[in-house]
């Protein structure tokens, strides 16, 4: 009878393929036996124990391209690499948890790309009877002033919150939503971008934290960024949200304008 065993044999003792045992043998893993009289490679023990040693490694997570010098190591070295794998798993495990969650929260809608907070004032907005356009361009806002002044955002959610208790400002902001619908010419655009400055001029709260406002004006080309974001979608209150800062500039309110 002949001694060794086949390489279907020797990969199913090992809890592997043949395509991965020849995959080892071209990377150098474990050395190919010798053939036998008939031609065939037998796989003895010694090469059996490699097989394993090299499947565990890897299914451990241990790249490929290290096990060979890892299987070869002294034992200081081998428990040193395995170390540093296993920090190296626990990096890429808390990555894909992180992941993970963030999938939950894709699922959730806002909370994907915006904390609680944030996704607290589109909820509230929903509560006061704006559209869902009105709220997905919102979003869209907060989204890309979170992204480009991220040490301002929290002042940022905190002046939305304040304009929203407002019940003037909701009128009037409701009003300009409205006014997508008015032709371009209509005379009470200009009315709405007056009465919406002079709130602002007699509430000077609403126009959020002073060090905010100076940190926009130091970032105007970003503020005209957000500030523009939807003009194809909603260009009438593109142009109210111009004029009313253009009445403010006026009046001396210093606002960001690139």
């Amino acid at each position: 009878m002949t001694a060794g065993l086949t390489i279907g044999l020797a990969a199913a003792f090992a809890g592997v393929t043949v395509k991965t045992v020849r995959h080892y043998h071209r990377l150098g893993l474990v050395e190919e036996p010798q053939r036998d009289s008939s031609g065939y490679r037998r796989y003895g023990s010694e090469e059996l124990l490699r097989l394993v040693q090299v499947r565990t490694l890897a299914t451990a997570g241990v790249p490929l391209a290290e096990i060979a010098s890892l299987l070869d190591a002294g034992s200081e070295q081998f428990a040193a690499a395995l170390t540093d794998v296993e920090q190296r798993l626990t990096a890429q495990i808390a990555d894909l948890i992180e992941r993970r969650s963030t999938l939950h929260r894709l699922a959730d809608g806002d909370r994907a790309l915006l904390p609680d907070r944030a996704c607290a004032v589109l909820d509230r907005m929903r509560t006061l009877g704006f559209s869902a356009d009105y709220v997905a361009g919102q979003r869209e806002g907060l989204v890309l002033a979170r992204a480009l002044l991220p040490d301002g955002f929290d002042a940022f959610v905190a002046q939305t919150e304040l304009r929203l208790d407002d019940p003037r400002y909701v009128e009037l902001i409701q009003l300009g939503w409205e006014a997508e619908n008015w032709d371009p010419d209509d005379p009470r655009i200009e009315e709405l971008a007056a009465a919406m400055a002079d709130l602002y001029l007699a509430n000077p709260a609403l126009l959020g934290d002073p060090e905010v406002m100076r940190a926009w004006i130091g970032a105007a080309a970003k503020y005209t960024l957000i500030n523009t974001h939807g003009e194809n979608q909603a260009p009438i209150s593109t142009r109210l949200t111009a004029l009313t800062e253009a009445k403010l500039r006026a009046a001396g309110i210093p606002v960001p304008h690139e």
